[in-house]
């Protein structure tokens, strides 16, 4: 890459750091307010997350105890709040699609540090070759 070159990509690359600070305060108030519901499939039980998936209400149906059965009630509650959980991280994922690339959205819910690193460590990749050509260039340019 020449001079104009990484000049442009560093405009845009300001561009998008610019259009993400503006953004990110309404990102974060929609963020906090992510919540979502779902059922077991006998409809006996509602899990609601908040959008880390953290369980915010739990509502069991008394027609449960009809049957009481321990195993099958908590696979229940674990398989709604799965499921709610993971239309949590569908909404924060579809809310940061403007800011981020799915990919690195994914990288941070799953506590990826390698998938969240990817772009930054392409980027630098990309200067240090381009310095590394430079420096040939010159070192070229002064044997002659």
């Amino acid at each position: 890459m020449d001079n104009r070159a990484l000049r442009g990509r560093a405009d845009e690359l300001l561009g998008e750091l610019d259009r993400m600070r503006g953004g990110l305060a309404v990102l974060q108030q929609k963020l906090q307010t992510i919540t979502a519901t779902a059922k077991s499939d006998d409809g006996f039980i509602t899990a609601v997350v908040g959008p880390r998936g953290q369980l915010i209400r739990l509502d069991i149906d008394a027609r449960v105890y009809r049957r009481p059965d321990s195993r099958h009630l908590a696979q229940s509650i674990t398989k709604a709040v799965q499921a709610a959980a993971a239309d949590a991280m569908r909404q924060v994922t579809d809310a940061c699609k403007p800011f981020m690339a799915e990919s690195e959205v994914q990288a941070h819910l799953a506590f990826d540090l390698q998938g969240m690193t990817h772009r930054l460590d392409s980027e630098l990749d990309l200067l240090a070759e381009d310095q590394d050509r430079r420096d040939g260039e010159r070192a070229g340019g002064e044997r002659r």
